[in-house]
């Protein structure tokens, strides 16, 4: 397949395009490269022929429509998003522009090129969304593909807002749509902001790990190149108008996962060890959901696909990763926010 994706220089979407590039298929990577976004990301298929760069705002009609002229791709997978709570609880507004307006545009153009084509039956817009969307859980049960939406952070709701947007392309205008919702993810390339990474950084520097509360939350960690090839499972054999939860059957509290990561770094890195005493309990960030489980049952049955790596498995992998890229990670403390606590100012 030629494959347009957005947000291919990010975390999630950079280990996609690394991955369908190395099956073969044409990816035409967009995005804007904002504040989290890194092209070093696709370095290791920057060279290859089946590869394209376009800088681009998926909220930029005109940009969007000339894009898809130029390319002409098969399938769109749409990953370009803002995704950090915290941020959305600072600043809201960012969200709605690009994680709701950004993806009404893009859903416009890509209806105008579909309908310009004839309507082929075999095009893909491909959405990819989070479990974030259901809420929170209480002790027990998990998230299905029919579990109501109840987002409860600006962040969460401006995507719940897209995934609507994509269900009412398809119902309304017949536009043949995907959708997906993952768990939390991590690996390598994972952008210095977010839980694991800024464990991993925090602790390599001697400084205070902060968990947010008791560390009492639980979440289901999903490798990335696990989700990658989800993603690219559901593009090609998933059924138009189906959503598809993507879980990696790993529930974790994060004062464990914490732990877990302390521990390797103290096999691997003994500067500073233990690295459990480096912990430091942190106020709770505003509306912190409590629990997410995602019950991946349909992707296995009906498309055949499981996770392969287990958390323990892929903790390490990510662990050595950083370990051995340090030249990545110290490029991007100067971002804005990086290293800085957010999501205090509700």
């Amino acid at each position: 397949m030629k494959i347009l994706v957005t947000g291919g220089a990010g975390f999630i979407g950079s280990a996609v395009v690394r991955l369908a590039v190395a099956r073969g298929h044409e990816v035409i990577n967009l995005d804007a490269l904002t504040y989290a976004a890194c092209l070093d990301n696709v370095a290791p298929v920057a060279s290859s022929n089946l590869y394209t760069f376009e800088q681009a705002d998926i909220r930029d009609r005109a940009a969007m429509d000339t894009i898809l002229t130029r390319h002409a791709p098969d399938a769109i997978l749409h990953l370009a998003a803002e995704s950090h709570v915290d941020r959305s609880i600072d600043g809201p507004g960012e969200f709605i522009e690009t994680n709701i307006n950004g993806t009404y545009t893009l859903l416009e153009a890509a209806r105008a090129y579909w309908e310009r084509a004839g309507r082929p039956e075999a095009f893909r817009f491909h959405h990819v969304s989070t479990d974030e969307v259901f809420g929170s859980l209480g002790d027990t049960g998990m998230f299905t593909e029919d579990t109501p939406y109840d987002p409860r952070s600006p962040y969460s709701a401006s995507k719940a807002a897209s995934d609507h947007l994509v269900r009412a392309w398809h119902e309304t205008y017949g536009l043949p749509v995907l959708l997906t919702n993952c768990s939390n993810n991590y690996g390598p390339y994972h952008f210095p902001e977010k839980l694991i990474p800024v464990v991993i950084l925090r602790a390599l520097a001697g400084e205070q790990i902060p968990v947010y509360g008791t560390g009492a939350n639980i979440r289901d960690w999903l490798y990335v190149e696990d989700h990658a090839d989800a993603l690219l499972t559901v593009l090609e054999k998933g059924q138009v108008g189906r959503s598809y939860n993507i879980g990696g059957h790993n529930e974790m509290t994060n004062i464990d996962l914490v732990r877990v990561i302390c521990g390797l770094l103290d096999e691997r890195h003994p500067d500073n060890a233990p690295h459990a005493d480096l912990i430091t309990f942190v106020t709770d960030r505003p509306g912190h959901d409590m629990r997410y489980a995602i019950d991946a049952s349909r992707i296995q049955d009906e498309l055949g696909w499981t996770p392969s790596v287990t958390v323990e498995e892929g903790l390490a992998k990510t662990v050595d990763w950083f370990l051995a890229n340090e030249p990545w990670w110290r490029a991007l403390q100067d971002r804005d926010g990086v290293g800085q606590r957010l999501g205090t100012k509700a």
